[in-house]
């Protein structure tokens, strides 16, 4: 997941420009040969808009001046990433509400999936022409984050005009010395971050921080460096970092596992049969209707339910990928069968494996 912020698009306050994309660029592609999957998170677009404009009429602070901007400004932010990419580019427009519904977070995540899926590099912006908030500090930033955990990245990658996180501010303090590696973020490492972005950006060091902290809660780490110099991007290619990596207790996959494990369920209950109980225990496997036995109270799509043996014993927890009218109906049957069932489908599996943290252990031993 890589984040690149509006300076590093539309330097100086004008339109947008190649001069600091094109080495971002061929990093993504660099990525992607590796076998890496690259998800952009990109600024620009508000600015873009204002540049078009800017000969043209003079806009006022409201929402809806900025909305338009950012509506006019989307089509050109795009092309110049389709520009510099090998691949194809597909924009993906989302918004906070978007990422708060359950039923739009799971479509929006089987869709980025399946951008990915198809070798597509997706280009994923705050859809502002819609949104109801003002255009506040940090929303791509903060985006970046919540698109990660969506799509359970690795690593999230934020660049700006800024290398590294300080100490103190190095635009008053000459003394300020740079972070490497953050362990934890506390409230003093927060209290470290100045408050604003610049002209062009609507983030700052501090926004930068609160997306980082997202992505920790996901267990997924955060690096922060500069876009605009050309060995910095060229090192990420190695693996090396010139900036600050912001660490995570454990790793993505405990923390996602334990968040499974521990988070409220409703009254959802799935009862599977011996050969799941041990499909779902032995391994990588997802739940499949084929072994489903009852489905007892009530949940929707994306809602967490509990996985239970014929005792009722509690065997696994996960998000149902289909509501519990759904899979009454699809219990025991082929995974081949549920559009014919159904008219529709949202996958072969109830409840995915990447979505599902086991109770029991092989030896039927509990894990909680």
């Amino acid at each position: 997941m890589l984040k690149v912020g509006s300076n590093l698009l539309a330097a100086d306050g004008g339109g947008l420009t190649s001069r600091y994309a094109q080495t971002l660029a061929a990093f993504i592609a660099a990525s992607q040969k590796a076998g890496r999957e690259v998800v952009l998170v990109s600024s620009g677009a508000v600015a873009a808009g204002r540049a078009l404009l800017r000969e043209r009429t003079t806009l006022g602070p409201e929402l809806a001046a900025k909305q338009a901007l950012a509506a006019l400004g989307q089509a050109p932010m795009i092309a110049l990433w389709q520009s510099l990419s090998e691949r194809p580019v597909a924009q993906v427009l989302l918004t906070h509400d978007d990422l708060r519904n359950r039923r739009r977070y799971l479509n929006a995540r089987a869709t980025l999936r399946e951008l990915l899926m198809l070798s597509v590099l997706p280009v994923v912006n705050e859809n502002d022409t819609v949104a109801v908030d003002e255009l506040k500090l940090g929303d791509n930033d903060n985006l970046a984050a919540i698109v990660a955990a969506l799509v359970d990245a690795d690593l999230l990658l934020i660049a700006s005009d800024v290398d590294a996180l300080y100490n103190a501010d190095p635009r008053r303090d000459p003394s300020a010395e740079p972070i490497g590696r953050v362990p934890q973020l506390t409230p003093a490492i927060i209290a470290m971050a100045g408050g604003s972005g610049t002209s062009v950006g609507t983030g700052g060091m501090r926004t930068k921080l609160q997306a980082a902290e997202k992505a920790a809660a996901a267990g997924i780490p955060t690096a922060l460096f500069s876009g605009r110099e050309t060995a910095t991007v060229q090192a990420l290619e190695e693996g090396r970092l010139h900036g600050t990596l912001i660490d995570v207790a454990g790793n993505r996959l405990q923390a996602r596992k334990y968040w499974l494990r521990h988070a409220p369920t409703g009254s959802g209950r799935i009862s599977v049969d011996a050969g799941a109980v041990r499909a779902l225990t032995g391994g990588r496997a997802s739940l499949l209707p084929g072994g489903i036995l009852d489905v007892a109270g009530e949940f929707h799509r994306g809602d967490l339910v509990e996985i239970v043996d014929a005792n009722d014993r509690p065997v696994a927890r996960g998000l149902s990928q289909y509501g519990a009218a759904e899979v009454r109906r699809l219990a025991g049957r082929h995974s081949r069968d549920i559009a014919a069932v159904l008219g529709y489908s949202y996958g072969t599996e109830i409840v995915h494996r990447d979505d599902l943290a086991t109770l029991i252990d092989p030896a039927g031993e509990s894990e909680a």
